[in-house]
């Protein structure tokens, strides 16, 4: 299994799952986040899984969220992640019915954005991993932040952060080396400065 995740963790002292610090913590970082899910991702496991920002799936994967059969709701953000992702009519049939959905199915609904022959999640994701690697890394965590903060503000608002994180684009060392390379037509070098 990907992971299997238990429906009724211990809470710390302000609250918060084991399930709910992971999740948070890997929605926030900076860089952009690749999970491999070869066999289930169930339950807090899907949504840990939510939390990346790029999901590969082999074939025999399977996604679930049956919180409501033990009597309990997500909370490391199934509620939220999985209508953002799948949209809001897939989030309440994968919610409130709990029905296990294989890889191809997921893949469908926009929860895996890349699907595999079974075994090869792992080696597809680190693919993924290493065209982003080779990329301007400041381009890659502004445009990570456009996207994640601009979907939590109006289009008016949205549209003023992705100028905002442009301009300050084009102060990098990177965005001079992403021209120089161009003119010299040559693959660039960036350094994340």
């Amino acid at each position: 299994a990907f992971c299997r995740g238990e429906l009724d963790e211990p809470a710390d002292a302000v609250g918060r799952t084991p399930a709910q610090v992971a999740a948070e913590a890997l929605a926030a970082l900076p860089m952009p986040v690749l999970c491999a899910m070869e066999g289930d991702a169930w339950d807090a496991g899907l949504e840990l899984a939510l939390a990346c920002d790029l999901r590969v799936a082999g074939a025999g994967a399977s996604c679930r969220m049956a919180h409501l059969a033990s009597g309990v709701m997500p909370q490391a953000g199934g509620t939220q992640r999985l209508q953002r992702v799948a949209g809001k009519a897939a989030a309440l049939r994968m919610l409130l019915l709990a029905e296990t959905l294989p890889a191809t199915e997921a893949h469908a609904l926009g929860l895996v954005q890349r699907l595999t022959p079974a075994g090869g999640a792992q080696a597809e994701a680190e693919a993924l991993a290493a065209r982003l690697a080779a990329g301007a890394p400041i381009a890659t965590q502004y445009l990570k932040e456009a996207v994640h903060r601009g979907m939590e503000r109006s289009l008016a608002d949205g549209l003023q952060l992705e100028a905002d994180l442009y301009f300050l684009l084009q102060t990098t060392a990177d965005r001079m080396e992403g021209i120089r390379s161009f003119q010299e037509k040559r693959t660039p070098r960036f350094e994340g400065r």
